[in-house]
Order: structure tokens, then C-alpha cells, then sequence
């Protein structure tokens, strides 16, 4: 199974989205959202910078 981004509300209310892997497991988190465009929106980003993104490794 290939990876997914899952749309989801919080218990406040709040819009969220989370990337799955293909084995389930959750390998990134977005903020909270009043909007559901705005969550939308974020996956966006995610989806079109990722592949471009250095690594920052503050270690």
C-alpha cells in the first residue's frame, strides 16, 4: 500500500491532516486548522515541497 494523507477534526474541532506510510504508520503531522480549505492547503505544500526539502539535522 502506498502512502496517504488522512484529513481528519481534533477533539477541539480543529482541522488536521496526517501522512501514513504504507504500513500505517504516521510519519508526519500538520497543524491545526480552523478551516478545512486551509488543511487542504497544507497538504498542498507538503506534497509540492517535500520532494525538493533538504535535511536540517540538528543533532
Amino acid at each position: 500500500m502506498a502512502a496517504k494523507f488522512e484529513l481528519y477534526k481534533d477533539s477541539a474541532g480543529k482541522f488536521r491532516f496526517r501522512l501514513k506510510a504504507g504500513n500505517g504508520e504516521i510519519i508526519a503531522l500538520g497543524q491545526a486548522y480552523e478551516s478545512r480549505t486551509a488543511a487542504l492547503n497544507g497538504m498542498e505544500s507538503v506534497m509540492k515541497n517535500a520532494p525538493v526539502a533538504g535535511i536540517d539535522d540538528q543533532t
